[in-house]
Parts: structure tokens; sequence; C-alpha cells
């Protein structure tokens, strides 16, 4: 049996970031306790490698059939190994709105406004464009511009933009509506994961334990005393002196809280688990962004495409990265996009797209032949509330994920006029100069007929949040503080305290959440 002053559960964005700044005070002892592998591997590394990322690191789950998608089951990759899904994301550097976080303060989240998350934005962030008011340098995340993007995606923007869709350089500065190329956790070419930021600089610092499945948090006398976890075949114990931070994400919080007897009571019961504390929203207020892809077919170039002249230039630029790390197998592959509103009363964006320079189907998991481009449309703020739940008392089985998309009429209502918008966005020149043609919605334009089609395709984008919810109220999950109701000493750190989703991609707000918490719980420790 071990023992060390702070226990963190996952080594992905959030708990990457908490451990490896935790670990920068000589005073603490800190184990970061990880299900997956090193994510040393250069597919990894190599950004052009995402579509074919080892599948030992993704947990590719699935969801429950979902009845707003006509009965499908959805499929939610996620980050597994040191990085978490910042080892096989699209490396996107987006933070959301400042009204996100002044909504957050004013659902009860003091201390979380934009005024006081700007700050840790900034410190976290070494971004290659230098200081100003909102970004910052010499942080432990390496933000970079693109320097190969494909021409199909600066045509996205230039057709956007003639449709008065404003332009805009950095979705992370004055104002996030509008279009352009997005920035990227890259340095030197190579993708620059969460772990890469603040594991591998506090190597000798951290107690790193990989491959370890973590089975149930210790609880004695109220407070969180340490960790079971099973590795190469062993059940195993590490104790906590200090806090046990969980960052396990939108699924494996809840789910560890669960098969530790920190949920709702029925379900621990039905599964056979002692309840330690009735937490009856703890796996609950699940929300995603829910996302249609269209498709366009085109002759040829310059879009990525499964051809023999398509894999030739594939190799090319393969090579070219391991000369020099430059080049086209830099592609974040989601390489432009941008934000727009679809009513002109709402306070902040609502839908998102990514444009990509490549035929998608079925998240990349289904190989099309030809060439041609492909368009993301997400809604930002869904309505549709879901739940995590055990499958089972196994921590090594899948916990059951229903998201409930489009389960709210509004989402439907949102999602179609971005499907719309996108469409003219699609077909306008310069992009339609390329003689795009739409595989799935060609000569649709009934409503009702465009609504069985996004039904029939549309799936997460990757934003799972909520499902630990952070609040100023009795019935939250975690305070604003990061702390787990009625047990001391235990924090949870990822997405899953998100009150609501961000109006974007989530990774660089998730490693914000894992840098509060370290301040959370130094200052904590302080007091003891």
């Amino acid at each position: 049996m071990d023992e060390v002053d702070i226990v963190v559960v996952g080594g992905g964005s959030g708990g990457a970031a908490v451990a490896g700044r935790l670990a920068a005070d000589k005073g603490l002892r800190v184990a970061l306790i990880e299900a997956g592998g090193a994510n040393t591997d250069w597919r990894i590394r190599a950004p052009g490698m995402m579509p074919f990322i080892p599948d030992a690191s993704n947990w590719r789950f699935e969801t429950v059939p979902q009845a707003g998608l006509n009965g499908r089951r959805g499929y939610q990759p996620r980050g597994r190994g040191l990085g978490g899904s910042s080892a096989i994301n699209a490396m996107l550097y987006i933070r959301g709105s400042a009204w996100d976080y002044d909504n957050w303060a004013a659902m009860g989240c003091h201390g979380w406004s934009y005024a006081d998350v700007l700050p840790v934005f900034r410190r976290a962030e070494d971004n290659a464009r230098g200081e100003d008011r909102f970004h910052g340098v010499g942080g432990p995340l390496a933000v970079s511009d693109q320097h190969s993007a494909n021409p199909g995606s600066l045509a996205f923007v230039e057709a956007a933009a003639s449709l008065q869709l404003a332009r805009n350089p950095d979705f992370n500065g004055a104002q996030l509506d509008g279009v352009g190329v997005y920035q990227v956790t890259q340095k030197g070419g190579e993708r620059w994961s969460a772990a890469r930021a603040y594991v591998e600089p506090r190597r000798d610092r951290i107690d790193i334990r990989t491959g370890a499945l973590v089975e149930r948090i210790l609880i004695e006398d109220g407070r969180a005393a340490g960790v079971q976890f099973a590795q190469g075949g062993a059940r195993r114990t590490i104790r906590a002196r200090g806090a046990v931070i969980v960052a396990g994400g939108a699924f494996g919080s809840p789910q560890t809280l669960m098969l530790s007897g920190i949920g709702p009571a029925g379900h621990l019961r039905d599964h056979g688990i002692a309840v330690v504390r009735d937490r009856q929203a703890v796996g609950g207020a699940l929300q995603d962004h829910i996302d249609y892809v269209a498709g366009y077919e085109t002759a040829g170039a310059p879009f990525i495409g499964q051809t023999l002249r398509g894999t030739l230039s594939t190799l090319g630029a393969m090579f070219q990265w391991f000369r020099s790390r430059s080049g086209p197998f830099t592609t974040p592959y989601a390489e432009s996009g941008g934000f727009a509103r679809t009513r002109p009363d709402l306070p902040a964006p609502d839908v998102q797209f990514h444009f990509v320079p490549a035929l998608l189907e079925d998240h990349g998991r289904t190989k099309v032949k030809g060439h041609g481009f492909s368009c993301h449309v997400c809604v930002l703020r869904p309505h549709s509330r879901g739940t995590v739940r055990l499958a089972s008392s196994d921590a090594a089985a899948a916990p059951l994920i229903d998201p409930a998309f489009l389960s709210d009429a509004r989402d439907v209502e949102t999602l179609l006029a971005g499907v719309k918008l996108m469409r003219r966005i699609l077909e306008a020149r310069p992009l339609a100069d390329y003689g795009g043609r739409d595989r799935h919605m060609a000569g649709v334009h009934d409503d009702a007929a465009m609504v069985e089609i996004i039904r029939d395709r549309a799936d997460t984008v990757y934003h799972p949040v909520g499902t630990c919810r952070m609040g100023a109220d009795p019935d939250s999950v975690v305070d604003p503080r990061l702390r787990v109701r009625e047990v001391e000493g235990l924090y949870v750190a990822d997405a899953s305290i998100m009150p609501a989703l961000v109006s974007g991609n989530t990774n660089a707000p998730t490693i914000m959440i894992g840098e509060r918490c370290a301040d959370f719980v130094k200052a904590d420790l302080a007091q003891r």
C-alpha cells in the first residue's frame, strides 16, 4: 500500500493539468492513475494520423439507442491514456463565448465569470501569436496557427464572408461570431496534448501509474482516503493524505463516483453497491453538441481523397512531415469554420461550423472513395438532457450513455436552421467553383424531409459535459470550488462539472478547469 498527498484519477485534459500544476509544488507528492497507456506513439504526435490513431487510445463508447436519431446508437469516442481526448482530438483551440462563463456565474457558480477565467486561460497558454489582453505566452499549452491549410478550407471562409458572415481572425479574442481558420494545440508541427503540456515536464515529480483501472474511491469517516485500482492482474490501493481528484471525463467521473457509492441511491442498490451518499445529480444533466455532417463530392484537387492520386499526395505529405514537421500532414482536418446565430435575439452564437477538406462518413470510420469536402454544423447550447448510468458494478464495463439527442424540439429547430445556413455557405462562391455535389440532401428543401435526414445522420461532435454538475445549490454534485458535496477531500476536475455547455470545443475549457482545481486544492490544503 502506497501513500501520497494527492491522487488524481484520470490523465486526460483536466487530470493532466491539475496533476502538473500540483506537482510543481515541491511540498506535494502527486500520483496520477490512468487506465490507458503513455500515448507516445508517433501516430498520436503526427496531426495527419488522427483518423488512424490506435484503438488502444480510444474507449470507443456507444450510446444506448436514441429515439431522436431514429433509434440509432451514437458513437462516442473518448481518449484513453495520458492526454485523454486531447491525444485523439482535432486539436482546435476554442474557449467558448464570454457569455458562457458569465452565464455560469449567473447560475450560481460564483468565481466562474469570464473575468475570472480569462487570466487562467492566459496563464495556461503559449500562443505563437504573442501576448495581448486575451492571450498569454510562456504557459504549458502550445497554441499555434495553421501554416498549410487546404485551399478549400480558405474558400469556405470566403464563401461565408460573401453571405455577410464576418471574418474572425481570433475566435478567442474580442468576439466569437464569424468565420476563419482555427488555431490548434500544436508545437513544431506536432500535436501538443495536455499530457505533453503538463505531465511530461513533471515526470520526475509525478508518480504515474498507467494501465491502472480505478475501481472505487476509498471513503472513510466521510473523507476520501485513497483509491483502489486494478493493475497488472492485481488489486492495489494508494492512499491520499490530502485529496483525491476525479478527472475521468463526462462518462468516467460519474461512473467512478457511482462505483464508490456516490450517486442515485436506488440505482446504486440495483447494482449491489452500498450507498455512501445519495446524490441524485451524479450522472445526470448530460449535454452534448448534436451535429450534422454534410458531404460534397468533387472531381478532385485540392481535396483529400480515397484515390490513387489522393493516396500518393498523402504519402508525400507524410514524408514531408517526417522530414521537417511541416506541410499538409500538420492538418487538424477541421481546418476552418466559425460561429453564427440562427436568430438575432440570441446572446451568443448557437451554431458552430467545422469545415473538413475530405469526405467523412460515420466519424471517418467508413472510407469514402473519391474526393470532396465535408462540413459539420452543431447546436452549441442544446436543451436536451441525458444521463450516464452504470451497466454493471464492474469498473471495466462501459457505462450506459444516453445523451437523449434531439429529444427537445428546440434543438431540432436550431439544427435545421444551422443546416440551412451551412448549405448556403457550401453552395456559394468561391467554394461552389469546385463543383461539389451534396451526397445526402441534393434537391431536398422540404423541412420535414430535411429533419428526417438529420435524424438519420446526426451524432455527437465529441463534447459531452455536465454529469457532475457544478453549482451553488445543494443538489449540485460539486460546489464552485469543485469539491464533491458531503465528502471531504474529494474533487472533480474535468468537463463533467460544466453546468452548461460552452459555445465551442471543450478541450481548452477542460484544461482551464484542471488549472483552477489545482488552485483550489492548494488553497484548501494550506488552510488545514
